[in-house]
């Protein structure tokens, strides 16, 4: 009744499924954007959640397939994609998973989240251990929709959340590419002191915060030494991977920033060597955000993304 896969599974990004299929390779089965791969767990960057140890499971009935998810966990996420009533019912069978929202600032989920998916009338595939915390990797937050000047602060929240540690009042923390000033703002906020570095502007309610200091100029000409220590580097800046790699290194280099969370926009086609470049970096980590693009995020926190 249950059979080990012997395989991972690996949910994409929605929209960025060929992206996944290219670092994957040798795909064995594939339903809608989740993606088996043989053996073990791979390092893989747009993967939203990673589905390890799966089971096939041959289900008696919808009753008795919510009594077999439930002699394993207590909770579980669907992936839903086909045989919508059926997956629906059998949902409906299993302990209620809290939806709500997000809030920036609580602590990520910490109980054991499980996945599964009906994948014909009488099947299911579960994994019990999940690489998100979050249903499919989806975080959803409770958005301010009024402060922020863009929701591209929706990833510095993300990154934040994921790792459990922001910036404190008294940090220094520097925004690469700050216009409008989505991430400054986010920054702020925390009590930090901000530097924003752009050609363009910030708006002007962000410009006119007390700890904000902007200096419309090119993040690229900023000399570490001459800015001195900064201790979190962040950059959403629109720039080419390989441009954005040679900043970071010139940083770390200097030893003049301790913690980072930098946007790798693909300008074009996806470019994984590039990415290949930025996960090699030691005591770093690269991800697909849920609230990213065509782009993925790195982070080096020590203590943290060196685990």
């Amino acid at each position: 009744m249950i059979e080990p896969m012997n395989a991972t599974g690996y949910l994409a990004a929605v929209g960025f499924e060929d992206q996944l299929r290219q670092e994957l390779g040798d795909v064995i089965e594939t339903h809608d954007r989740l993606m088996f791969a043989p053996g073990p767990e791979r390092r893989v960057f747009w993967a939203q959640n990673v589905w390890r140890n799966p089971v096939r499971i041959a289900i008696p009935s919808i009753k008795g397939a919510a009594k077999i998810l439930r002699f394993n966990q207590r909770n579980w996420a669907m992936f839903k994609f086909d045989h919508f009533s059926r997956a629906k019912l059998i949902e409906a069978n299993l302990p209620h998973v809290s939806a709500k929202r997000q809030v920036f600032g609580d602590n990520a989920p910490t109980a054991p989240l499980g996945s599964w998916t009906l994948i014909d009338p009488d099947t299911i595939i579960a994994a019990a251990d999940c690489s998100s915390p979050w249903k499919n990797g989806e975080i959803e937050f409770e958005e301010d929709k009024t402060t922020p000047p863009n929701r591209a602060y929706l990833k510095l929240w993300e990154a934040f959340t994921r790792l459990g540690i922001m910036p404190q009042a008294g940090d220094m923390t520097m925004d690469l590419g700050g216009s409008p000033g989505g991430w400054t703002w986010v920054l702020h906020e925390t009590g930090a002191s901000v530097i924003s570095v752009d050609k363009a502007k910030l708006d002007p309610r962000i410009g006119t915060l007390p700890r904000v200091d902007f200096r419309q100029e090119s993040a690229f000409g900023l000399e570490p030494e001459k800015i001195g220590h900064i201790d979190w580097l962040c950059s959403d800046v629109i720039c080419y991977p390989d441009r954005l790699f040679r900043l970071v290194n010139q940083w770390m280099d200097a030893g003049m920033a301790t913690n980072f969370i930098c946007t790798i926009k693909m300008q074009g086609d996806t470019d994984h060597a590039a990415v290949t470049q930025f996960a090699d970096i030691p005591g770093s980590k690269v991800v697909h955000l849920y609230n990213n693009k065509h782009e993925l995020t790195w982070m080096k926190v020590p203590g943290i993304t060196d685990q």
